[in-house]
């Protein structure tokens, strides 16, 4: 069995050595850790469970194409796993019933930025004064870089729900990807929360949720100024998952409730 104290100084294994990837190791460096296992689309052969063995905890920042397999040679090792990969959320249950019955450990998270998820808070706190005021329509609106993947963002859908379960008039969100030039075709019901998606250069990632009347305007915004509060954030979590056991979400690691 794997040991249960605290890792002050951990063995990590990063699982997706892309932009995000280096930020991470920058951090993880910076913080005493080591890195064991660096693995991109060019080493992928190296990604075995005798390798991951060599670690104490995963990072995984890769694609939605790779990232289920990394979770299961994660899983099969017996090595926690951070995973900040979105895109492949239609195998949630799935993973986490897989988790919760075993000895291993895993936390994903749309965002893992501190800030963000303040501002998760926020917006579950502001959803719930707005079922008083009935004459407010909201909306969600997201700017990343052109490289990212997936449209909407997992910080986007994870702030859609947060206003769905808190906001009695909505009940599902539908994306539209639109240009910043031209105007916003949707189809989008009373009972919809939109999310608009554009992609533009060098943009980190900008989330806004506007409730909007005849009178007035009411906006809550995060913007990220580069991708290093993300990097912290999957740093920190690899410590705080280091010695537990079972399945957990960004969530638990803030515990903002």
């Amino acid at each position: 069995m794997r040991r249960q104290t605290i890792l002050l100084q951990m063995k990590i294994a990063l699982l997706g050595y892309g932009k995000m990837g280096k930020i991470i190791e920058k951090i993880a460096v910076d913080r005493k850790h080591e890195i064991v296992l660096k693995i991109d689309q060019d080493n992928q052969h190296e990604l075995t469970t005798e390798n991951l063995l060599k670690a104490d905890v995963a990072i995984e920042f890769s694609t939605p194409a790779t990232v289920l397999a990394n979770i299961d040679l994660c899983f099969k090792a017996g090595v926690p796993i951070v995973v900040g990969t979105t895109g492949w959320y239609e195998q949630l249950e799935g993973i986490k019933a897989r988790y919760e019955s075993s000895d291993n450990a895993f936390i994903y998270g749309t965002n893992f930025s501190v800030g963000v998820n303040i501002f998760f808070h926020i917006n579950k706190v502001l959803a719930k004064m707005m079922n008083k005021q009935p004459y407010y329509d909201v909306q969600v609106e997201e700017i990343h870089h052109t490289q990212k993947l997936d449209s909407p963002s997992g910080t986007a859908i994870t702030i859609a729900e947060g206003i769905i379960d808190n906001l009695d008039q909505k009940n599902q969100w539908v994306n539209v990807m639109t240009d910043v030039n031209s105007p916003v075709d949707d189809n989008a019901k009373a009972e919809d929360v939109l999310i608009e998606s554009y992609r533009i250069e060098n943009v980190p990632g900008t989330h806004t949720v506007i409730y909007d009347s005849e009178v007035d305007t009411i906006e809550i915004k995060h913007t990220a100024h580069n991708r290093n509060g993300f990097a912290l954030g999957a740093v920190l979590a690899a410590e705080w998952v280091a010695d537990k056991r079972g399945f957990f979400t960004v969530a638990d690691m803030f515990d903002l409730s």
